[in-house]
């Protein structure tokens, strides 16, 4: 082993000694730890708690990484440890949040497609990325240009104006830092992502920093011998890596230490078993205790055969939406269509809650920046999302609610581009007491909450520009489903046994047009019985 090489390992500690004060540090990673380097986020956290340094880093991630807790970006959460971020989701650090609302950081927001494709374009030496994606959302400078507080003034993006069409430009950045996760590094440094449970922007993210003059950091849980990889198992060359922090005790999820199930190298006889221990758990699951969040998912479950795709392309969104891919699967319905994950993973069972992005058995992985292309083209027949403000433009917010800064994720990538859109989510919030299970939906209590407003506080989806592409956009809730028409939302459907004037119109800060033919929907919804499978 020559001298050049051995030196690329390194502790944890040392690693996090390789940054400077005032460095941008891409960070990569998903929810529940999903490839997150969490040994060297924790060492960067430690370096600055005991001696002060690196001080003022600007921050940036795609998705959201950490557990509301201690973990993820929550390491990064401390005055003065980081000046700026840009993120894409920022649920899962509370303490960041607050930085944010504080003014104690500048906060921003990009959309996780974009993000990733940023970094390529920013490791190819391009001026930014030129994409369509944003437009007449918060990222653009006219709505804001993922500016999320006082301190944040700059705009990522600027508009230009190409053959007659508008188009967002977000701007490049140097990345002086990536902190990179993979399974194992071989002498020379050359890296495999063979046990992880995704790719996500890893690739995109030390391609960034490598052609910035930036410095690469990857940590693995393997050190394997030269040779120990074939050519088309590494992910990323040894000529990117300049430092390699190995952690024995790295975990596919932050509570699960391995599963082959996740990293989708179950093959033959042993994946059919854990496929269909996958659908029998999903079918006990689906007969627990019946709620909202199930009638919701299956009302939404009636929009996937009607794309006029014999096997529609499907993405998933968080939340309620993922009920309906549990549906799915309890069903044993997923060889009727195409399922995708922002995360860049096809097929398989769709894990949800902190372990959203992760997937058992999946069919295919790619990088998360090749999956966004395949959506921005325009890849997606169908697109399940969920639902935070809703406006009488049917335009929709989930990017800032009750003031905190939330990100979009992939949200905006995902719905701005499918060809039909679902919004899936509870009609109120904050205190509904709700009564289903009979076949009818009663509303016990309002919420004190709305989520039907006059105006969204920060529009994340756009219905105006929704209805410059031509897109087919449902919103479905508990008791009353939407549509978006060119004058404007139209009320077409309500649940049995909602009342419409008291609750849903009382309940809204707008009237919307109301269908001349008002629907019902099937009462099997609301039924606590087993669901018998969709209909071709």
């Amino acid at each position: 082993m020559s001298e050049h090489n051995a030196s690329k390992f390194m502790s944890a500690a040392q690693a996090a000694a390789l940054i400077r004060d005032g460095d941008t540090v891409g960070l990569m990673g998903g929810g529940g730890g999903l490839m997150e380097a969490t040994c060297l986020f924790e060492a960067v956290q430690a370096r600055f708690l005991a001696s002060g340094a690196p001080r003022d880093l600007s921050v940036v991630h795609a998705l959201g990484i950490g557990d509301k807790k201690s973990k993820g970006m929550n390491c990064f959460a401390h005055e003065g440890l980081v000046r700026r971020v840009i993120g894409g989701h920022w649920v899962w650090s509370p303490a960041m949040q607050q930085l944010a609302l504080d003014n104690k950081i500048e906060a921003y927001i990009l959309p996780g497609g974009v993000s990733s494709q940023l970094m390529r374009e920013i490791g190819a030496g391009r001026p930014g990325l030129l994409t369509h994606v944003g437009l007449g959302t918060v990222c653009d400078p006219r709505q804001g240009g993922g500016r999320m507080n006082e301190r944040a003034r700059d705009d990522l993006a600027e508009v230009l104006q190409l053959d007659g069409r508008e188009y967002l430009r977000y701007k490049p950045f140097a990345i002086h830092i990536a902190l990179v996760r993979a399974s194992a590094a071989d002498e020379d440094g050359n890296i495999s992502f063979e046990h992880e449970a995704a790719n996500l922007d890893a690739q995109s993210l030390a391609l960034a920093a490598r052609n910035s003059g930036g410095r690469v950091i990857v940590q693995v849980k393997e050190r394997l011998p030269r040779g120990a990889l074939k050519a088309r198992e590494v992910r990323i060359p040894a000529a990117w890596v300049d430092a390699i922090v190995v952690d024995p005790q790295q975990r596919a999820s932050y509570d699960i230490p391995f599963d082959p199930a996740l990293s989708g190298e179950l093959t033959g006889e042993a994946r059919h078993a854990s496929e269909q221990a996958d659908q029998v758990a999903e079918q006990a699951a689906a007969a627990q205790t019946f709620s909202e969040r199930q009638a919701v998912a299956r009302r939404a479950a009636e929009e996937l055969f009607n794309t006029g795709k014999p096997r529609p392309v499907v993405n998933f969104g968080v939340g309620v939406p993922d009920a309906v891919a549990k549906l799915i699967a309890a069903r044993g319905e997923q060889h009727r269509l195409y399922q995708t994950i922002e995360h860049g993973t096809y097929g398989g069972t769709l894990l949800d809650g902190v372990l959203f992005g992760y997937a058992r058995n999946a069919s295919a992985m790619l990088d998360a920046a090749t999956q966004f292309d395949f959506y921005a083209g325009g890849g997606l027949d169908i697109a399940f999302l969920g639902l935070g403000e809703l406006d009488a433009q049917g335009n929709v917010n989930v990017s800032r609610l009750g003031g905190l800064t939330v990100g979009p994720g992939g949200f905006i990538d995902i719905a701005q581009n499918a060809r039909k859109v679902v919004f899936c989510g509870t009609f109120a919030a904050k205190g509904v007491k709700l009564q289903t299970g009979d076949g009818q939906m009663r509303v016990l209590q309002q919420g004190s909450v709305r989520k039907l407003v006059r105006q969204v506080d920060q529009i994340t989806f756009s219905g105006p520009q929704s209805l410059v592409r031509g897109q087919q956009v449902l919103y479905l809730t508990e008791r009353a489903s939407f549509r978006l028409t060119p004058q404007g939302l139209e009320l077409f459907e309500l649940a049995p046994g909602i009342d419409l004037q008291r609750d849903v119109l009382d309940q809204m800060d707008f009237r919307p047009r109301i269908a001349s033919a008002l629907a019902t929907m099937a009462q099997a919804h609301f039924c606590e019985s087993k669901v018998p499978a969709l209909e071709a």
